[in-house]
């Protein structure tokens, strides 16, 4: 079980012990390393406000994939700022997540955390990953280059050239 932090801590150790908590199911744990009225955005889905949604923000990420692992693979800090590289790898086969249905369907992710750190707690934390990425790997979206990817821009496209016809006959 992860730890939570020390009020002296740099911002590399409560990052690290976030992300260790994170990685280890550990909603709880990984919320007491956050202030009480903290702030996650994560950039592909929404800004999460306050450690209650940012406990059941993770708690649903992790019961959403059961086998879910995270690992750090760089940080980048100073005393107040961590940039955190990670890859998050696990199937999508638990409970529902941000709406999504489970897929049965393996997720391998990379991406990177801005950690802003006061007091040994976060207080505001920006979260970036492809979120196409994650649409493909779940099922939402088809697989990059295949013939339904090409099939859905191509239809996409044709909607947006009747739209703008649409709109230029409109205009007269």
């Amino acid at each position: 079980m992860a730890t939570a932090p020390q009020a002296t801590t740099s911002a590399e150790a409560v990052a690290r012990g976030y992300f260790e908590a994170i990685g280890a199911g550990d909603a709880d744990a990984a919320t007491a390393h956050w202030h009480p009225e903290g702030i996650d955005d994560v950039t592909p889905l929404r800004v999460v406000r306050g450690a209650d949604e940012i406990r059941d923000f993770l708690a649903s990420m992790a019961a959403a994939m059961p086998d879910l692992e995270f690992t750090v693979q760089r940080v980048t800090a100073d005393e107040r700022v961590a940039a955190v590289e990670w890859r998050l790898r696990g199937t999508f086969s638990g409970a529902s997540f941000e709406g999504i249905d489970p897929t049965g369907r393996h997720v391998e992710l990379r991406g990177v955390d801005c950690v802003e750190v006061e007091d040994g707690k976060i207080v505001k934390n920006t979260a970036y990953y492809d979120g196409a990425a994650f649409a493909r790997a779940v099922g939402l979206l088809p697989a990059q280059d295949s013939g339904a990817e090409r099939a859905m821009l191509s239809a996409f496209n044709g909607a947006t050239k009747l739209r703008t016809i649409v709109r230029e006959q409109l205009d007269r």
